[in-house]
């Protein structure tokens, strides 16, 4: 399961740009500060490789693999 947490999101789009099966895209969702936070479109397709996760500069993105 991936967690994003939208507060903590700069809309750095490194996850959406980096995720090599095309898990996350950005969207026209809005966070309190004004940054556009990607959404989770094919979470089935996730394999778990925590690249999103370990390359989110401000550790807004969670990845649960149980």
């Amino acid at each position: 399961m991936i967690f994003i947490d939208e507060e903590l999101c700069k809309g750095c789009r490194i996850c959406t740009e980096f995720c090599p099966v095309g898990v996350l895209e950005d969207s026209t969702t809005i966070n309190r500060r004004g940054y556009y936070v990607p959404r989770v479109v094919k979470e089935h397709d996730c394999h778990g490789c925590r690249l999103c996760e370990l390359l989110c500069p401000e550790f807004a993105i969670t990845i649960d693999n149980e």
